[in-house]
C-alpha cells in the first residue's frame, strides 16, 4: 500500500487527474499524458530552482513515467508509430538522465519538446 500522500496539493491533484481520465474519451488521453508532463517538468524546475542540490526525482519520476506510457501506447496501425516511439523514448532517456545529476536547460528543453507535441494534438 501508497504511503499517505505529501500534501494536500498533490492529494487535490491526483483527484483532478483521476476526474479527467475517467471523464475522457480515448483520444484525449494523450492530450492528459502530455499536459501532466508539461506540469511535471513545470514542477521540477521550480523544485531545482530552490533546491539546486537535490535532484527533483519525484517529478522527474512522474514525467519519465509518462513518457514510457506514451512510447507503449502508439497505435500499432498509426503510420508514426515508430517516429513517436522513439521520441518519447528519447524523453524518457532525458529525463531519466537528469534524476541524478539534473541540467535545467535539459529539462527546460524537455519540457518545451512536450509542450510543442501538446499543442499540436490540441
Amino acid at each position: 500500500m501508497q504511503p499517505l500522500m505529501r500534501s494536500p496539493a498533490a492529494v487535490y491533484r491526483k483527484v483532478d487527474l483521476d476526474a479527467r481520465i475517467e471523464a475522457s474519451r480515448a483520444d484525449d488521453l494523450t492530450r492528459i499524458c502530455l499536459d501532466e508532463a508539461v506540469t511535471a517538468m513545470g514542477q521540477a524546475l521550480i523544485a531545482l530552482e530552490r533546491a539546486p542540490e537535490t535532484p527533483p526525482r519525484a517529478t522527474l519520476s512522474r514525467a519519465q513515467s509518462i513518457a514510457v506510457y506514451l512510447a507503449r501506447s502508439v497505435a500499432p496501425d498509426n503510420p508514426m508509430r515508430q517516429t513517436l516511439t522513439q521520441f518519447y523514448g528519447g524523453l524518457a532517456d532525458a529525463i531519466g538522465r537528469n534524476m541524478s545529476e539534473p541540467n535545467a536547460a535539459e529539462i527546460k528543453q524537455v519540457r518545451e519538446d512536450f509542450q510543442d507535441l501538446l499543442n499540436a494534438v490540441s
